[in-house]
């Protein structure tokens, strides 16, 4: 068999091979006008010549199953191929027939090439304040510390200084947003539009700005965010307020506590006394003829706070008309408006007014005074 007949039956078992799969074809034989191939085609014919004992050529047809390839495949022109590969020396594997006019080119990958373009980040400009950290600064804008150090070019042991300018992966009036948590109402937003863009939900927003509707927004008008960052901070500030507000009523409780302590045992002066006290009502038969008259000419009425003393403590203790006294185990001040009989001593008479059943009650007891 000369080499022109191994040609032609080549030729002949490849286009035989086409029309065998006439909807889906193999793209290694691709004639014109088919535009639909198989990819990765499942079988490649391969041609093996041996020769037999009577040194005759014998031409053995072999099916081998295709292996993967790394390759990106399409269909391209003669044309195109002097001008886009030949001519720039890129193409890999080129197989060139003159009997088709459109043939299939395996051609490398291109990386480059397959891969998606990039998204351009907007950045936005975030200023130092006193008392910021880069934890403390991620955490405000729900980033890790290693992304922010990453976007800013900072090292693990890069201090932070007041004004210091960062970059942070956020359009810079949403960067303005968050550092100031709140947002300005605009044109065509509603309270669900802005809970979405924030990532809130509605009735969380509702509440936290202490709305009566949803529907009532006002143009220009500002509206608090719940931010994360925020809300911790006003929980520990609510904590820090009522711990505060405990501490000064403990303390406001004990001082009230030592005062009227201090009132009991020192009174207006500093005077105490042991007396026996006893109560009277304004009756006829616990007064004279006139209940509502005491002495000194003092003109006394049911609720009062008055007592009666004995003689010495006037003369003794050097009490008088109109001295104020505190008893003890009683609140508030009594003041002296009437005298007791002669017989008695260190003794004080308690105006219970028209409740005679009151002062019964009380009968006789051993108080101290101050005065």
């Amino acid at each position: 068999m000369t080499k022109n007949s191994l040609k032609h039956l080549l030729l002949i078992l490849l286009v035989s091979s086409v029309a065998y799969s006439q909807k889906i074809v193999d793209c290694r034989v691709l004639t014109e006008g088919r535009k639909i191939c198989n990819l990765y085609g499942s079988k490649l014919i391969t041609i093996k010549k041996t020769i037999d004992k009577d040194d005759n050529a014998k031409l053995v047809i072999e099916r081998k199953r295709k292996k993967h390839l790394n390759y990106k495949l399409g269909v391209v022109s003669v044309e195109d191929i002097w001008d886009k590969y030949v001519a720039d020396e890129k193409l890999t594997h080129l197989r060139i027939d003159k009997y088709k006019p459109i043939i299939y080119t395996k051609v490398q990958k291109d990386k480059n090439l397959t891969k998606e373009p990039k998204k351009s980040i907007v950045y936005g400009k975030y200023i130092v304040l006193n008392g910021d950290v880069l934890s403390k600064i991620a955490s405000k804008f729900e980033l890790k510390t290693r992304e922010l150090r990453k976007f800013n070019n900072l090292k693990g042991d890069a201090r932070l200084r007041v004004g210091q300018e960062l970059r942070l992966p956020f359009a810079q009036n949403i960067v303005d947003v968050i550092v100031s948590g709140k947002y300005t109402i605009e044109k065509g937003d509603s309270i669900s539009s802005i809970a979405k863009k924030f990532g809130f939900k509605t009735k969380q927003l509702i509440k936290y700005n202490r709305m009566k509707s949803k529907n009532i927004i006002i143009v220009g008008k500002s509206i608090k965010l719940p931010l994360p960052y925020i809300l911790a901070k006003e929980a520990v500030a609510n904590k820090i307020a009522l711990a505060k507000k405990k501490k000064l009523a403990k303390k406001r409780a004990l001082a009230q506590k030592k005062k009227h302590k201090v009132n009991m045992t020192k009174g207006i002066g500093k005077r105490k006394l042991r007396v026996t006290a006893t109560a009277y009502s304004s009756h006829s038969n616990q007064t004279d003829s006139t209940p509502f008259l005491a002495a000194w000419n003092n003109r006394i009425r049911p609720g009062m706070r008055i007592i009666a003393v004995s003689r010495d403590m006037l003369t003794k203790y050097r009490m008088k008309n109109g001295t104020r006294i505190r008893i003890g185990g009683l609140p508030g001040y009594y003041t002296v408006r009437d005298k007791m009989n002669k017989r008695y001593k260190k003794r004080i008479d308690i105006y219970m007014g028209m409740n005679r059943r009151k002062a019964l009650r009380w009968g006789k007891r051993s108080v101290v005074i101050y005065w």
